[in-house]
């Protein structure tokens, strides 16, 4: 098995195309030929026997694959070799991490709703509306420097109002 794994794997992996499709058929193969030995005639050589396993294990797997209305999570969809169970892989939060992120989504609704009109404006304009402070200036009617007080100063409170996420916050970082 030592000497004959390596080659029959990539064998079978140009016809399937998946390293863990490969390994798979690799193992039956194994598994046929341990359980086929008292069959095994000398008349041709070893090699010859494995890679016929292999290639008739291929073959119906490609036969298997043609009856499968959609693609297997673990079939190589290009060239770098990832799947599709690779790519649609659980990124997602989470339970925990989702409830978390809806408690902290309200609870800075609210926060930025208990900001002083002035400061709501700015902060508004500059995290919601991507406006730089020279444009909120020009907007409100306020020179630029006190745009940016009152930002700061809105900050500051949305921090205050918030502290109880700020270990959560770190955790993400």
């Amino acid at each position: 098995m030592r000497r004959h794994r390596t080659p029959i794997f990539h064998f079978i992996l140009r016809s399937v195309k998946n390293p863990a499709t490969a390994d798979e058929i690799l193992q039956d193969a194994w598994l046929r030929m341990i359980q086929g030995a008292r069959e095994f005639q000398r008349a041709s050589r070893f090699t010859t026997w494995a890679y016929t396993v292999a290639r008739n294990l291929c073959i119906d797997h490609a036969r298997k694959a043609v009856h499968r209305r959609h693609p297997s999570l673990d079939q190589a969809r290009d060239d770098d070799g990832a799947t599709l169970g690779d790519s649609v892989a659980a990124n997602d939060p989470g339970a925990d991490r989702n409830a978390i992120g809806h408690q902290l989504q309200r609870s800075l609704v609210v926060a930025i709703e208990s900001l002083p009109g002035d400061q709501r404006e700015v902060f508004v304009l500059r995290e919601y509306s991507n406006l730089s402070f020279k444009e909120i200036a020009d907007v409100v009617g306020a020179p630029e420097n006190t745009v940016k007080s009152r930002m700061r100063y809105a900050l500051e409170r949305l921090q205050s109002s918030l502290v109880e996420y700020e270990d959560y916050a770190r955790t993400l970082g």
